[in-house]
């Protein structure tokens, strides 16, 4: 994300994961939008919409280790 304030976000996302991200927040009724300069635009109201997108980002991005690791850490908590 560009800045760390709530609000809109543009996101760097490689262009062969975009569209599945996008659709993913659609989903999750987090209004979002495609550009033809290949960045999508996330609106964040509030810390579940930030918490959503992050973890949206990390499923379809991270590496399978990754979320691995980060499913074990959770259940240690």
């Amino acid at each position: 994300m560009t800045n760390n304030t709530l609000g809109d976000q543009v996101l760097q996302i490689p262009l062969s994961d975009r569209w599945r991200i996008y659709h993913r927040l659609q989903e999750l009724m987090i209004p979002c939008s495609c550009h033809p300069d290949g960045s999508l635009r996330v609106q964040v109201n509030s810390l579940l919409a930030a918490i959503l997108v992050r973890s949206t980002i990390m499923q379809c991005l991270a590496p399978r280790q990754e979320l691995v690791n980060w499913l074990e850490h959770c259940w240690d908590l």
